[in-house]
């Protein structure tokens, strides 16, 4: 059940937005992608590589990423996050601002949070202050780094290796989201062996499978 699952979350967020007519224009200004460089400067810079190779949200639908541009001013009323959390069974919700001023053990959590890894269950985040940056590999295990923003977000599938950065600003303000009782146990890389992301990587073979035909 998991797997079916999974597969179909692959092309799922744009039936999601038209059976919920959530209107998608300018999500670009809040959710921007491209391919990282090898530099091992500040992990807050952007490390575009030279020439800059920007991507599409559309790449990150075809990695199992949903996106979308919400009203972070309205969000304790927002319809368009209502039919998101009704749609997929997010049940839990709650609010983390990650700032030096704010988040305890600052320097250890922002340390953890960029330790490559992986959940078996979806990560959500909706920024609904300042920016931060989501790194996630792609098929080809290469990093992309995924710019958001307020008012951007995104769902990473179960299984999918990440990390996760402030920018320059060093600031998020975050709302997390998740079906049921949270659980944020990360899997620092490599747990290839995990059911989760054997279950990720036979989706992605299986749409590219089914786009090669």
């Amino acid at each position: 059940m998991k797997k079916l699952k999974l597969i179909v979350m692959i092309d799922v967020y744009l039936l999601l937005e038209m059976k919920m007519k959530i209107k998608q224009e300018g999500k670009e200004e809040v959710i921007s992608a491209w391919y990282m460089d090898d530099s091992k400067e500040d992990q807050r810079l952007p490390h575009h590589k030279n020439p800059e190779e920007f991507i599409s949200l559309d790449k990150l639908s075809e990695l199992g990423i949903l996106s979308w541009r919400l009203d972070a001013d309205n969000y304790e009323n927002d319809e368009n996050l209502k039919k998101i959390r009704e749609a997929r069974g997010y049940s839990y919700v709650d609010i983390c601002d990650v700032c030096p001023e704010k988040l305890p053990n600052y320097e250890l959590k922002i340390k953890n949070f960029f330790e490559e890894h992986l959940h078996t269950d979806e990560e959500i985040r909706y920024c609904l202050e300042g920016s931060g940056y989501f790194d996630v590999r792609d098929q080809n295990d290469q990093w992309i780094r995924v710019a958001v923003k307020k008012g951007g977000m995104i769902v990473l599938p179960a299984g999918m290796y990440h990390r996760f950065t402030l920018d320059t600003d060093n600031y998020i303000k975050a709302m997390r989201l998740f079906v049921g009782e949270p659980v944020w146990t990360p899997y620092n890389r490599p747990h290839d062996h995990l059911p989760a992301r054997k279950e990720y990587l036979d989706a992605l073979s299986k749409k590219q499978a089914v786009e090669a035909n």
